[in-house]
């Protein structure tokens, strides 16, 4: 998987844990390594995870290594981020995106 700096990775395992039950919204990267546009959208994560540190944080999952997530949650395309709110998911965007784009569907769905 191709680590976006300051993102941190869960799993299958951590899931619930780090992200259904986190008190900041959570936007996650279903990610994958032989994924090129995931390789484009990875800058974009780190930036957006420095810049909103305190208002959302930013995790990948590895839809390889984490099937059952990705399966719970009917991803089909990499990269999907989704966005989770209070455990729910409240937004989905399939494809690397500016950043600028991204933090406007973000602040829609916020």
């Amino acid at each position: 998987m191709i680590k976006a700096e300051g993102v941190d990775e869960v799993t299958d395992a951590t899931f619930a844990d780090e992200v259904l039950t986190a008190t900041l919204p959570v936007l996650v990267e279903f990610t994958a390594d032989w994924c090129p546009p995931c390789r484009q959208i990875a800058p974009v994560l780190s930036a957006v995870a420095a810049e909103e540190a305190g208002r959302i944080r930013v995790v990948q999952l590895d839809v390889d290594t984490s099937p059952t997530t990705t399966a719970a949650y009917g991803v089909l395309a990499m990269p999907t981020l989704m966005l989770f709110r209070d455990g729910e998911p409240v937004a989905s965007m399939v494809g690397a995106r500016p950043k600028r784009r991204l933090l406007q569907e973000l602040a829609d769905a916020l």
